[in-house]
């Protein structure tokens, strides 16, 4: 063995984690703590950075180097629209050479859970898919071991946008999905690999304190700005409307029928939604404003440290919906794709699962004097599953650390694949 041969193997292995990361987003910024945290305990000297939306957050907040994922944003902002687009055509080539060069740095790179291979929300081809694709592109041609962890899937209609998010995902080293619906999803795009399995979202494993069940009477209502997702941009401003006006009436009938509510929001285009819901409340006449209460979080921890004392939640944004069910809170999601529905069902609360879309407030009324009857039982069931998600993250990290580092030997050890996802 040469001498640069045993320096190579003794290197510190460069990890890097890439993604929608320090943008505002609560839920994907405590899936990379996930696995910060996770490195951090299984590879200690292993040096990270980030390739990200926000890596002045990033820097600021976790202490890694980190680049912007797209090159123009910083250049085009100010700028005349025709200037912007130009900066913007030419951006996309430069990003192809940027993208490149970073993922080629590195031994790993870790995309860390989040909806990186769906459209719940609107997208665009040319903005996160071609990120995407220049990410896993780039690792099969320079050996990097790309791995999508835990990540969301789902069915995808535009052409452009599903052929760049399914060879992005053709071309990563290791793929699990955050539940069986996203598995499913790719099976169905012709991307589904016999070694693919699905694993509970990451935020499952986040750590946070222990907490109480909490005040029956204060209940969490977290607010987002939804209009529709990617198939409804016509139809973004009535949906918006409908949406606003369904979560104001539910909001005033708890206060009227006096509970103590806590509006909660974490990513910052959600503020107007909220401003909308507390001026309706303030402008019914009988209700007491101190009984709602405006919650902003900054951080996916500080959401559910404000969720402790509330009894129950009613969640829209996926997140918010993950957290109140980490925190065992009995919780209806108000959801806007399938993965609020399949992360229901994983939980065993599909029966409290709404359509934010199609959210009728009477309904939901309804189904939340369930939801408030059942709370013992239901908090007791949630406690069960929470043990049980975690283990399961558990074996996926020990599968990670498997496959993406070798031992010291410079062998792999031996990958422990299950024929279907854990139970």
């Amino acid at each position: 063995m040469t001498r640069s041969s045993i320096r190579k193997k003794a290197r510190p292995p460069r990890v890097g984690v890439f993604g929608l990361l320090g943008s505002g987003n609560l839920g994907n910024d405590a899936s990379l703590e996930v696995i910060l945290d996770y490195l951090s305990s299984r590879q200690p000297d292993a040096v990270i950075d980030a390739m990200c939306m926000g890596p002045e957050h990033l820097t600021a907040e976790y202490g890694i180097d980190a680049i912007p994922l797209q090159s123009y944003r910083a250049r085009a902002a100010g700028t005349s629209r025709g200037r912007a687009i130009v900066l913007k055509v030419c951006g996309k080539a430069i990003d192809a050479c940027r993208t490149a060069a970073w993922t080629r740095r590195h031994d790993v790179v870790i995309v860390p859970g989040m909806g990186v291979l769906e459209t719940s929300l609107p997208l665009r081809a040319s903005g996160f898919p071609y990120a995407m694709f220049l990410l896993c592109v780039s690792g099969k041609l320079f050996g990097t071991k790309v791995a999508l962890v835990s990540v969301g899937a789902t069915d995808i209609k535009q052409r452009p946008t599903r052929w760049l998010f399914d060879t992005a995902a053709r071309y990563a080293f290791y793929r699990s999905y955050r539940d069986r619906a996203s598995l499913e999803a790719m099976r169905r795009r012709g991307v589904y690999q016999p070694g693919d399995l699905a694993y509970p979202d990451l935020v499952f494993a986040l750590r946070i304190p222990e907490y109480g069940p909490g005040e029956p009477l204060t209940v969490g209502v977290g607010v987002m700005a939804y209009s529709g997702g990617n198939d409804d941009r016509n139809q973004a401003d009535v949906i918006y409307r409908r949406y606003i006006a369904a979560m104001s009436r539910f909001v005033c009938w708890l206060a009227e029928s006096g509970h103590q509510v806590r509006l909660f929001w974490g990513d910052d285009v959600d503020t107007d939604a909220v401003e909308r819901i507390v001026a309706e409340v303030y402008a019914r006449p009988g209700i007491d404003p101190a009984l709602v209460v405006v919650e902003p979080c900054t951080s996916l921890r500080e959401v559910m440290a404000k969720m402790a004392p509330m009894g129950s939640v009613v969640g829209t944004r996926y997140h918010s919906v993950l957290s109140a069910l980490k925190l065992s809170k009995p919780t209806i999601s108000l959801g806007y794709s399938a993965k609020h529905d399949a992360l229901m069902a994983d939980m065993r609360m599909s029966e409290f699962s709404l359509s934010a879309r199609d959210l009728d407030a009477d309904e939901l009324i309804q189904r939340f004097g369930e939801l408030e009857s059942r709370a013992p039982e239901l908090t007791e069931a949630l406690r069960k599953r929470n043990f049980e998600r975690v283990q399961e993250l558990e074996d996926q990290f020990a599968i990670l650390s498997e496959i993406l580092f070798p031992n010291k030997d410079g062998e792999s050890l031996r990958r422990v694949r299950r024929a279907d996802s854990p139970a």
